[in-house]
């Protein structure tokens, strides 16, 4: 789909780097950015010592609000020096409901960038991810340090596996692929049967992006005693990749969170941009 509204999100204590990178899309194709400030409440104390306590959390709510106003008035005066079409808006949200909340705000713009300042503040990060991939029903871009980011990239990398998330991530990203000089659609250790792959692994997906004019490869690795994340990172610096397409969270957060998953490895060392979608 056509992306014509990109959400960034930022905190209190962020500079703008991730603004510029997000403004720096939404110029390459024409969207409106909407910026959304965020700021965690510290949760509110309990317990038999919380009426001793509670007149210090009241001040740190305080200074968390002027911090935000601050960091809202610092998003609109840059956002004013622009000649982007743009709104901020903010929210103050308990921990416990901030990617709901967040992922609520998500719904109304086709795509959430994530830049490489917000990925170093572990707690906002996590609340980013969840909110628009669980509660927005859009697809997430995540830009990592060092990496140049493009919604017009030439050479793609689609991570297969037949699942309903890799599915909605390539429906997603089909403008962007449509576009692109070379798509490569990866599978690692795909199994051939009908509830699987097919006879022919990557068949039916490669026809269908054909379908839509995709320059579309199919390559079928072996993993060879690695994990799958670590065969689709290296497959992606062979390949010259500039993005990575792949659904998100096949398995339960919690599953996940447990046992590892290929999301888990791939948002845990991410080497160029990623398109996630679930």
């Amino acid at each position: 789909m056509a992306f014509r509204t990109i959400l960034t999100v930022t905190g209190p204590h962020m500079g703008d780097g991730d603004l510029k990178l997000a403004a720096g899309l939404c110029e390459e194709i024409g969207a409106h950015l909407a910026v959304l400030v965020v700021a965690i409440a510290a949760p509110p104390p309990v317990g038999e010592y919380a009426a001793v306590v509670s007149e210090d959390w009241l001040k740190e709510r305080q200074v968390d609000e002027k911090l935000l106003e601050k960091r809202v008035a610092a998003v609109s005066a840059f956002l004013a020096n622009s000649a982007l079409s743009a709104d901020v808006s903010s929210e103050y949200p308990e921990v416990g409901w901030a990617d709901e909340r967040i992922g609520r705000r998500a719904r109304y713009a086709d795509i959430t960038v994530i830049g490489p300042e917000l990925l170093t503040g572990e707690t906002l990060k996590s609340k980013v991810i969840e909110g628009a991939l669980f509660s927005s029903g859009k697809p997430l871009l995540i830009v990592p340090q060092g990496t140049r980011p493009t919604l017009k990239p030439k050479r793609v990398l689609v991570a297969w596996d037949a699942r309903l998330e890799s599915s909605r991530a390539v429906r997603e990203s089909l403008d962007m692929l449509t576009g692109a000089d070379e798509v490569r659609l990866v599978m690692v250790d795909p199994v051939e049967d009908e509830h699987h792959h097919g006879q022919e692994p990557g068949a039916d997906a490669a026809a269908y992006l054909a379908r839509h004019g995709v320059k579309v490869m199919v390559d079928r690795l072996p993993s060879s005693n690695h994990s799958v994340a670590d065969v689709l990172r290296q497959h992606a610096v062979d390949s010259g990749a500039e993005l990575m397409v792949m659904g998100a969270y096949g398995h339960s957060r919690l599953r996940e969170r447990i046992f590892g998953g290929v999301t888990k490895s791939v948002l845990e060392d991410q080497s160029l941009p990623i398109l996630m979608a679930r």
